[in-house]
């Protein structure tokens, strides 16, 4: 089983977005999948058609009553995928528990106690998702505390290379300190526009720097992308033949098959790279 927290200290980078398609693609190929919805915000669990202001179980009584994750976890439209739901008020969490012992590990031992449910079940998970909270607070401290994997959703608009160099030192903080299988195995290029050098510059930039955990996939922007989480489906339900359920599931297969070769569909991080050296070369000729 693999568990896998996708974390990012800002908003709006596709975090949930990957959260949710990922998981579904997984699904799509076989693997029973768990999303595990750490944002009070509950995007992910509105998304895939959750009632977040009527829910009587949640992430919230996990943390709060030790709740086992098997009490809450609900279906979704997609075979062999769940998730545990969050809403509004997981956000007092972290206050409720500023004061308690191991506060910081609660979320392991939950974790641990629903693949312990499903031990010699044919419904045990084999990857478990968590989407954590746009920020580095208690809620993403116990989901890094709880995963073997980081996965970083990174926008591709801006150059982003600080917070992500920042993010990486707090995951190997984490590492030190409370977590020492924890590794960022994977950069996720999101939100990504061919047309734009800044695109492919941000991806050479950011595989010059970590090249051994930038994921080959790549999210390229896509309508359908933006419209899908107001049908309550994936991308791979609601638009089967987009770039965006091409592109999630090269993501997929990378994920699933990462020692082996893959053949990816879409646009991938070599071709960014090479049309930025292109746009670089042209320049110098240029100023030349």
């Amino acid at each position: 089983m693999r568990t896998i927290a996708l974390i990012n200290q800002k908003g709006g980078v596709g975090k949930t977005t990957t959260a949710v398609n990922l998981s579904a693609c997984l699904a799509k190929l076989g693997k029973r999948v768990v999303l595990i919805d750490l944002d009070p915000q509950g995007n992910s669990s509105s998304w895939l058609g959750i009632d977040i202001y009527n829910l009587h179980k949640s992430m919230f009584n996990v943390f709060h009553d030790e709740m086992p994750i098997s009490e809450i976890l609900h279906d979704t439209c997609v075979k062999d995928m769940w998730i545990a739901p969050s809403n509004v008020t997981l956000a007092s969490i972290e206050r409720i528990l500023a004061n308690k012992l191991e506060n910081d590990t609660i979320l392991k031992k939950s974790i641990s106690l629903l693949t312990d449910h499903y031990l010699y079940s044919n419904c045990r998970p084999e990857y478990i998702i968590l989407d954590c909270p746009p920020s580095l607070g208690l809620l993403t401290v116990n989901a890094l505390s709880a995963v073997r994997e980081v996965f970083i959703p990174l926008e591709t608009k801006v150059m982003a290379l600080n917070g992500l160099v920042t993010l990486v030192n707090t995951v190997n903080l984490v590492k030190d300190t409370l977590n020492p299988l924890l590794e960022v195995t994977g950069i996720v290029a999101c939100m990504f526009d061919k047309r734009t050098n800044l695109s492919n510059k941000v991806v050479e930039t950011i595989s010059a720097k970590f090249h051994d955990k930038l994921f080959k996939s790549i999210i390229r922007e896509n309508t359908q992308l933006a419209e899908c989480p107001i049908s309550g489906q994936p991308i791979t339900m609601y638009a089967p033949d987009s770039r965006g359920t091409q592109d999630y599931m090269d993501l997929a297969r990378e994920v699933i098959g990462s020692s082996g070769e893959i053949h990816l569909s879409g646009y991938t991080t070599e071709g960014a790279i090479e049309t930025a050296q292109h746009y670089n070369d042209g320049k110098e000729d240029v100023n030349g």
